[in-house]
């Protein structure tokens, strides 16, 4: 398919592209060649507009009928074919497989949506009056939700599908009611512009105003400014650095009124090896670590980043099996070379760390590729280093040894807020030191696993995908799941009305 270049607005074309940008083939370490533009002032506004102007409608479409659009959505990415994986795979440099893949999870979470829909598990609730309760009556109450407006979303670097331009909180919030602004990342506008063009295709086949989606491009970071301070955006949806997040989050607290901002910001995805554990499985632990931190060049929001041990009889031969299972790794792109730049940037900081040791890297690649590194330190050292707490987004990992259970314990009172955190442990002889640590450790994670590595997100009902700050600015709302759906849409309660005011979800 040919790329335009161009912004999507509401089902229209438009944008210079001959000041714009070009995105980068990450596999073939080049520029690529399409012109993509830098939205205006203008066209942004526009898309806004036209999102504020289409929710009157779309907030009013049955909950079936926007099942329909979400199921056509993932119709129409589906024959997007071969083209939408190979400019994936161009512009991130992530293998045919894991494109593939993603593209399933990105259909797959707006069937859920409208599966969710078509049952009315989102209908509400209704309590009936009782006009002979005393001393008083029972007035007849109903729980509905209300849709918040125009939506912004921002499309993640390291998830060109499924956490970008019909990814998650698009789906969600379409599933809510909500008509959806994306700003594309500049790292696969051709990604987004294909996947755009899926949805247009839906909202036509559907017959639902156009501006119910539009795609912005650019690389100017005064867009990003215009979308969350616009009055009419209701809620923004981001994942990304802390860096930006923090600056889109002070932006939008200085609007005249306040919004929701739905940020995924950063986490590093502590692992705990209980000894017991380490005695027994140390060489698979080892291995199986190494190989969660390399899935993706370690570019997940779940890679497991710090890896803390006591430093007891197993340790060495758990940091020998590491230091194998590193070194036979081969080097890998980034998603982009301002990625790579950070990561290097961040590795050479560690190495000036005193108390911080590299032990083992991943075999020398091309000269735009990435060495995978494992480091090694006490507790001590980390308490004293705030650049050793910081997520090194790529695929490096940090063993942080403790001398006992207790700094194990202590280490937990000290790490930010995480996505996730696991707990390794052998089930007969590790029970105890399993009970005293899960139950801090909740209070630090959105997510707490037991034996198994936190890469990889199911996307379900139970599911959670936040966390406590920095690993979500809204920690009581999780972005993947069918709970995700509530960022976007508020309570409201209808009391003693007629069934003809009421919505027809709540009438009897």
């Amino acid at each position: 398919m040919n790329l335009t270049g161009k912004n999507i607005i509401a089902g229209e074309y438009c944008g210079d592209t001959s000041n714009g940008f070009v995105a980068f083939n990450a596999q073939l370490n080049e520029a690529m060649t399409t012109q993509f533009a830098n939205a205006s002032e203008l066209e942004v506004n526009t898309a806004i507009t036209r999102a504020n102007e289409a929710f009157l409608s779309y907030s009013q479409l049955s909950a079936n009928k926007r099942a329909v659009f979400l199921r056509t959505i993932g119709e129409q990415i589906v024959a997007l074919g071969d083209d939408l994986v190979n400019i994936a795979c161009a512009e991130t440099g992530l293998p045919q497989a894991r494109i593939q893949g993603e593209r399933g999870r990105t259909v797959g979470q707006l069937n859920l949506f409208a599966d969710l829909l078509d049952n009315k598990e989102y209908q509400g609730v209704i309590e009936h009056g009782d006009a002979n309760r005393a001393p008083l009556p029972k007035p007849d109450t109903r729980l509905g939700y209300l849709p918040l407006g125009a939506v912004a979303v921002f499309g993640a670097s390291n998830f060109p599908l499924a956490f970008s331009t019909a990814g998650g909180d698009t789906a969600s919030a379409l599933a809510a009611g909500c008509p959806v602004v994306m700003k594309a990342h500049a790292a696969h506008p051709g990604t987004a512009e294909l996947v755009a063009s899926a949805i247009l295709k839906a909202a036509e086949q559907c017959n639902i105003d156009r501006g119910v989606f539009s795609l912005i491009q650019g690389k100017n970071y005064a867009i990003s400014s215009q979308i969350v301070t616009h009055p009419l955006i209701k809620a923004v949806g981001f994942t990304g650095s802390e860096r930006v997040g923090m600056i889109l989050q002070q932006q939008i607290n200085q609007r005249a009124e306040p919004i929701p901002f739905y940020g995924e910001l950063g986490s590093v995805n502590p692992q705990f090896i209980l000894p017991n554990k380490m005695a027994k499985h140390g060489d698979e632990i080892a291995e199986q670590l190494v190989a969660s931190t390399m899935m993706g060049q370690g570019q997940f929001c779940t890679s497991p980043g710090i890896w803390v041990v006591i430093e007891d009889e197993g340790y060495q031969q758990f940091i020998e099996s590491a230091k194998t299972a590193m070194s036979a790794q081969c080097a890998g792109v980034m998603l982009t070379p301002g990625i790579r730049d950070t990561y290097n940037q961040q590795v050479a900081q560690w190495k000036n760390v005193n108390g911080a040791q590299l032990i083992a890297q991943s075999q020398k690649g091309e000269d735009h590729q990435c060495r995978s590194a494992l480091f090694e330190t006490d507790l001590n050292t980390f308490i004293t280093n705030t650049a050793l707490q910081e997520e090194n987004f790529g695929a490096c990992a940090l063993i942080v040894k403790c001398s006992d259970f207790a700094q194990m314990l202590q280490f937990v009172t000290i790490i930010k807020g995480n996505l996730t955190a696991s707990i390794h442990a052998d089930e007969q002889s590790d029970n105890d030191f399993a009970q005293q640590l899960a139950t801090p450790l909740a209070h630090r994670v959105g997510r707490l696993i037991y034996n198994q590595m936190p890469t990889g997100v199911e996307v379900c009902a139970a599911m959670n995908h936040g966390g406590p700050f920095p690993a979500s600015t809204a920690i009581t709302t999780t972005s993947v799941g069918s709970e995700a759906i509530n960022r976007f849409r508020r309570p409201i309660c209808y009391q003693n009305m007629p069934q003809q005011l009421l919505p027809k979800i709540l009438q009897d």
